[in-house]
C-alpha cells in the first residue's frame, strides 16, 4: 500500500484520537481516546470497541500474520470494557462529568489461542498520543451495578485487565458514598501487573468500608501462589468483609479468565448443568446459595459475570 492510500484509509475509517497513553510496562497500558462525536451516555461496567486498520505497523517482536491482499485494507476491532483510574493527580475521586474521553486498560496479546500472531493489540501498542483510532459509537453491556442497594455488600473478583470495569464501578460506588462493604481482588502473574495497587491502597486508607486483595501467581515461592478461588475456600473474603458471605445482601462481580469464572455448561438435550474443571468461582458460590444472572430471561441473581471476554 502507498503512503497516500494509508492516509486516505485513516481519514475514512478512524473517528477518535488518542489523548493519553501510559505504559505500565512493555505489555500493559492505560489508554484514553477522545471520540470525534459526543461521548455516549453509559453505565460503569459497560464496554465499547477499539479498532485499527490491518495496514498499521505491528510492535516489533510480535510476529507477522499472513494477511491476504483483500484483508490488508480491513479494520480489526475488539470489545474492551471502559476503565477508570478512580483518582486524579491530587488523589481525589475523579470528576468525570466534564471529560470528553473514554478510558481503556489493555494488555498486549502476542498470539491467539491457536498460536497465530494476534492482529490488534500489537498495533495498539504502537500508538502514541495524537494518533487516530476507530472507536465504537455505541456503548453497551449488561454488566453493571443495576439493582444494587446502597447497603449491599459488593465483591469484585478479577484476573488481569478484567479489573477495568470493576475500577469504574468501584469509583461509582465510592462517589455515591456506598454504605455496604466492598472487597475487590485482582489476580495477576507478577506484581508489576498490578497497575492500580497504589490507587487501591489509598482508597483503603480513605474509605473504611473498602478492602483490596492483590494476588500473584508467579512471584514468590510456590506456597505463596494464590488464585481467586483460594480467597473463597480459605475464608479470606469473609475475613475482609468481617462477616459471612450472605446471598441475601451480597453481590459478586466476576471478570477475566473464563477458568476463574467457571460458567456452568447446560446439556441441551437433558437440561442438566455441569461445572467445568478445575472448579471456578461460580460453583463455589452456588454451593453457598448464590445464583447467577440469567441474561436470556433477564433474571437477576447475585453472581454477575462479563460474557464477551
Amino acid at each position: 500500500m502507498t503512503p497516500q492510500e494509508i492516509v486516505d484509509l485513516r481519514t475514512q475509517r478512524y473517528n477518535g484520537t488518542v489523548v493519553f497513553l501510559h505504559k505500565v510496562h512493555s505489555d500493559l497500558m492505560i489508554l484514553r481516546v477522545k471520540p470525534d462525536f459526543p461521548k455516549p451516555e453509559h453505565l460503569p461496567g459497560q464496554y465499547s470497541t477499539l479498532g485499527l486498520g490491518n495496514w498499521e505497523p505491528r510492535l516489533p517482536g510480535t510476529g507477522q500474520e499472513n494477511l491476504k491482499p483483500e484483508d490488508e485494507k480491513k479494520l480489526t476491532r475488539r470489545a474492551y470494557s471502559l476503565g477508570c483510574t478512580i483518582l486524579d493527580n491530587k488523589a481525589n475521586l475523579l470528576d468525570l462529568s466534564h471529560t470528553d474521553y473514554l478510558e481503556f486498560y489493555v494488555v498486549l496479546v502476542r498470539t491467539t489461542d491457536d498460536g497465530k500472531p494476534a492482529i490488534l493489540t500489537p498495533r495498539l501498542f504502537m500508538l502514541t498520543p495524537g494518533d487516530r483510532i476507530q472507536i465504537g459509537e455505541k456503548i453497551t453491556g449488561h454488566y453493571t451495578l443495576e439493582g444494587i442497594k446502597p447497603t449491599d455488600n459488593i465483591i469484585f473478583l478479577s484476573t488481569g485487565t478484567g479489573e477495568s470495569p470493576h475500577n469504574y464501578m468501584l469509583w461509582d460506588l465510592l462517589r455515591k458514598n456506598h454504605e455496604g462493604k466492598i472487597v475487590a481482588s485482582c489476580c495477576v502473574r507478577y506484581n508489576k501487573d498490578l497497575a492500580f495497587i497504589r490507587v487501591h491502597q489509598e482508597l483503603m486508607r480513605r474509605f473504611p468500608n473498602y478492602r483490596y486483595i492483590p494476588l500473584t501467581t508467579r512471584d514468590g515461592t510456590e506456597n505463596q501462589k494464590r488464585y481467586i478461588q483460594d480467597l473463597l475456600t480459605s475464608g479470606e473474603v469473609e475475613a475482609q468483609l468481617g462477616e459471612p458471605l450472605n446471598p441475601v445482601k451480597t453481590h459478586v462481580f466476576l471478570c477475566g479468565n473464563p477458568k476463574m469464572i467457571g460458567v456452568p455448561i447446560k446439556n441441551m438435550q437433558t437440561g442438566e448443568r455441569s461445572y467445568p474443571t478445575p472448579m471456578g468461582v461460580i460453583e463455589i458460590l452456588e454451593q453457598r446459595g448464590f445464583e447467577i444472572d440469567n441474561n436470556k430471561t433477564k433474571t437477576k441473581g447475585n453472581i454477575h459475570f462479563e460474557e464477551y471476554w
